[in-house]
């Protein structure tokens, strides 16, 4: 018999030692060339990765340069380069995180994209957030992200050249660490010195560099920058970097020299009183979804079909006490306005408990208090927060509203509903006592379709010199307008049939957004430089008013008309209150003597002195005062 041959025997795929080991023996190389090799492995493999995270980092800078259309792009990237400590700044996270995931995966394009996906991913969010509403992305903006769909969704993403450059850089990224850079440290002892090590490095970066005040004002880069603009501020830094950096308001912190005990004892001098039994009246007030008046803008205010829309607006405001809020938003951020007015405090982290508020103490006085908003209640969580403030009752989409109007319909046109609900709210409330009414409209919000509208073509650029993009944001949104207009005129209509006394406080919210990269307000000749009247009021100034039925003027004794002021939101309850002859609670006795001092405070730590917005605020012995106690009311006193 034939000797048959052995079967062959199966083994596992060769790896790479086994290969080189081959080779090594085929080329009779030296048994030290083996160790020159892995020597110069490691240092390849060092060189690449730290390569790539700087590319990544790199990459993120282009991002924030040209984010900002206003800004000389160019410019930009060379202030970067320049200033040594914004590009370690920011090309240190995107390393350490490439470093990170390469030690606890051994895998190089592993490291890639934990690197990338993170770092890219901030860079690209802050990138459309900046063109579509002209604000930078902040840490506390994370507490929103379940919001983030509903805010984007409407608006219309530019896929620029450079998200494009990313998606190649991604993939090209990933290639060359496939391909290029073979499997690193085996040993987990290695490996995990190696990860932890990163994580050390990663703690106290982060809080000795990104965390830290000094390191931030050493990093100033104003050359090509309005330094008064947050936006501008931030994108001068880069966009990782000051990103991380905003986590310090992720939290409270005390206001410099806070004692708790010395700003209770101080908060307490301020005694405040009741509502006189025979003075009181109902308040309904209702903020308008960016409502601003057009008309402020020369080109629009020559332009007769725009001021028709107004008109009844501008009739109401001659019955009322009128003026302007100069909001710390634009173009979104509502609640910021609305806790403001309900509040009275100037800054303010999230509500996440029971918290002391002018509802509050409407409430203590014997007043109902409730509210409507024609959108879902865990929007900005005002399901949980208006409950904190001291709303006893509050209709939203899920409880009311949904079944009268879709929440996608209430964006295009339901205030005039809001108007009727209202109506018949107070109406059947009032006889069983006062009522304070607050609701929030959510018709014209942003943003607005630059494609010829189905209403009323109230601009046409042969007429105005508008381009036609800019005609149709504008048309979209003067026919909400429109219709806000005529249901704020039913409305002061059925509160002047009402017997029961009733004082009306409407109010913008914030400016809209027009046109990406604010390209209709730089046709209208708005510059938004805030370092000017002119361009604070372009950028923050929204309409208010304080208007009183019949009934409500004879109980008070007072006309309610005429000016107002001009003020932060946080003075706009107090307002009220003074042109109602009430003392109101102790809070609001401190809040007159802050706003004596300063009519505007402002999240960019402006004041307003001598006609014209000023820095220096953090400078003055009684607001550093009035912000303690505002500290303690906020977190330390509990409701009353």
């Amino acid at each position: 018999m034939t000797k048959q041959e052995p079967p062959p025997v199966w083994r596992e795929p060769l790896k790479r030692d086994d290969i080189m080991k081959i080779l090594l023996q085929i080329l009779r190389l030296p048994p030290e060339a083996e160790e020159r090799y892995k020597t110069a492995h490691h240092v390849w493999m060092a060189l690449a990765l730290t390569g790539l995270g700087c590319c990544t980092g790199g990459l993120s800078l282009f991002f924030a340069a040209t984010a900002y259309v206003k800004l000389n792009s160019m410019a930009l990237l060379y202030s970067y380069l320049a200033n040594p400590l914004i590009l370690v700044l920011n090309l240190l996270p995107p390393v350490l995180l490439i470093w990170l995931f390469y030690f606890l995966s051994r895998r190089a394009w592993v490291g890639f994209l934990g690197s990338f996906i993170p770092t890219i991913g901030v860079a690209l969010v802050n990138y459309f957030k900046i063109r579509l509403r002209s604000d930078p992305l902040l840490a506390t903006d994370l507490r929103l992200a379940a919001e983030a769909g509903g805010i984007v969704g409407g608006y219309t993403l530019d896929l620029t050249w450079l998200v494009w450059f990313a998606l190649f850089c991604l993939i090209a990224g990933v290639l060359f660490a496939v391909f290029f850079m073979p499997k690193g440290l085996r040993g987990w002892r290695e490996r995990t010195f190696g990860a932890l090590s990163c994580l050390a490095l990663m703690a106290a970066a982060f809080v000795s560099l990104y965390l830290n005040p000094e390191v931030y004002a050493r990093t100033a880069n104003i050359r090509f920058i309005n330094q008064w603009s947050d936006v501008e501020v931030f994108v001068s830094k880069g966009c990782t970097y000051p990103f991380l950096y905003s986590f310090r308001d992720m939290f409270p912190t005390p206001p410099p020299g806070y004692d708790r005990d010395e700003a209770a004892a101080r908060l307490a001098e301020y005694a405040g009183d009741d509502i006189p039994a025979e003075k009181k009246v109902s308040v309904m007030g209702i903020m308008l979804e960016a409502f601003c008046d057009l008309t402020d803008f020369e080109v629009l205010a020559g332009q007769e079909s725009v001021v028709q829309v107004y008109a009844p607006w501008h009739e109401l405001e001659e019955r009322s006490v009128s003026g302007n809020l100069l909001t710390n938003i634009f173009a979104g951020g509502t609640v910021d306005t609305e806790w403001a007015f309900l509040t009275g405090y100037s800054a303010h982290e999230d509500f996440r408990s029971p918290t002391d508020s002018y509802v509050w103490y409407f409430r203590e006085q014997g007043y109902q208090t409730f509210g409507s908003h024609p959108g879902h209640g865990w929007f900005y969580n005002r399901q949980n927060v208006n409950q904190y403030l001291g709303f006893e009752d509050y209709w939203f989409t899920e409880n009311h509203y949904g079944q009268l109007v879709d929440p996608t319909a209430a964006i295009w046109n339901s205030d005039p509903l809001l108007v009727q609900e209202l109506l018949r709210q107070l109406e059947d409330r009032t006889a069983q006592g006062p009522c304070f009414s607050f609701s929030v409209s959510y018709q014209n919000h942003g943003p607005y379709a630059d494609t010829p509208t189905d209403g009323t073509a109230y601009l046409t650029p042969t007429g105005s010199g508008l381009t036609e993009a800019s005609c149709n944001i504008l048309n979209n949104y003067l026919n909400g307008i429109s219709r806000t207009v005529g249901a704020v005129a039913e409305l002061t209509q059925g509160l002047e049939r009402l017997e029961e006394p009733v004082v009306l406080v409407l109010f913008g919210d914030h400016k809209p957004w027009a046109g990406n990269g604010n390209s209709v307000y730089t046709e209208l000749g708005a510059d938004f430089d805030i370092a000017t009247p002119e361009g604070f009021y372009d950028y923050y100034a929204t309409p208010y008013l304080i208007w009183a039925n019949p009934a409500a003027r004879e109980v008070l004794g007072r006309e309610l008309t005429g000016t107002g002021g001009d003020f932060s939101p946080c003075f706009l309850m107090q307002e009220l209150f003074d042109q109602c002859g009430w003392t109101g609670p102790g809070f609001m006795e401190l809040s007159r003597e802050m706003r004596a001092v300063t009519p505007l405070l402002h999240v960019r730590g402006l004041s307003w002195r001598d006609g014209a917005p000023a820095q220096g605020l953090e400078e003055d012995a009684f607001y550093q005062s009035f912000r303690c106690m505002e500290y303690y009311r906020e977190q330390e006193a509990g409701v009353p």
